[in-house]
């Protein structure tokens, strides 16, 4: 898979706290056996009100903000039940990356084994962005990823902690799974010395 090494793009603020991954993504949207679909659902019911309309208040229904690929939240981002639909309904519908306070923990492991980035900044960084990106819509911010920088469209810069698995991950495109199998021969070395000690623990 193409490293990711940069994501530039418009930024959408959405400074909700504790919005949770029932909202992300309802349960309606749900009933599916393939990923297909989910940017419809994103955010519905904040998108849409209860005859399907689009509510005009909706930063996502604003021209300005239609082609974001970063999404501004409020602290305790994807908080809620374990649902991976709403990492997939999210990156369908554009956005590679979220920058928050902070994240539930489930929705940031879910979010980094596909490859959408979660960026945590502190209070005063977030509100900064949040302001930048509402009083001038379109404006470009820029994440490097090696860096490990966010850089606005004004200049300021912000740089952010990540675990150098979790970096791994995403700039390289790997799951779980993938680093697994990176380090299969030193699995398998592993295993060859642990019977060569225990040969009775082996399994006929």
């Amino acid at each position: 898979m193409t490293r990711l090494t940069t994501i530039r793009g418009s930024a959408a603020p959405l400074p909700i706290d504790n919005l949770d991954t029932d909202q992300i993504m309802p349960k309606q949207f749900l009933r599916i056996i393939d990923k297909a679909g989910l940017a419809d659902g994103l955010l519905y019911d904040l998108r849409f009100d209860e005859r399907g309309a689009p509510r005009d208040d909706c930063v996502l229904n604003q021209r300005a903000y239609a082609n974001a690929t970063v999404l501004i939240g409020g602290a305790n981002f994807g908080c809620g039940s374990s649902r991976e639909h709403a990492v997939w309904g999210m990156q369908q519908y554009g956005f590679q990356a979220v920058i928050a306070p902070s994240f539930a923990e489930i929705f940031y492991s879910n979010a980094m084994n596909n490859r959408l980035l979660l960026v945590q900044l502190e209070r005063d960084a977030i509100d900064a962005l949040t302001r930048e990106a509402s009083e001038t819509p379109g404006t470009l911010l820029s994440i490097d990823l090696e860096r490990q920088t966010v850089t606005s469209g004004s200049g300021n810069r912000f740089d952010y902690a990540i675990g150098a698995r979790h970096k791994r991950m995403v700039i390289e495109g790997m799951d779980t799974v993938d680093l697994t199998l990176d380090s299969l021969a030193a699995i398998e070395a592993f295993e060859h010395r642990h019977f060569a000690r225990h040969s009775w623990a082996q399994v006929m």
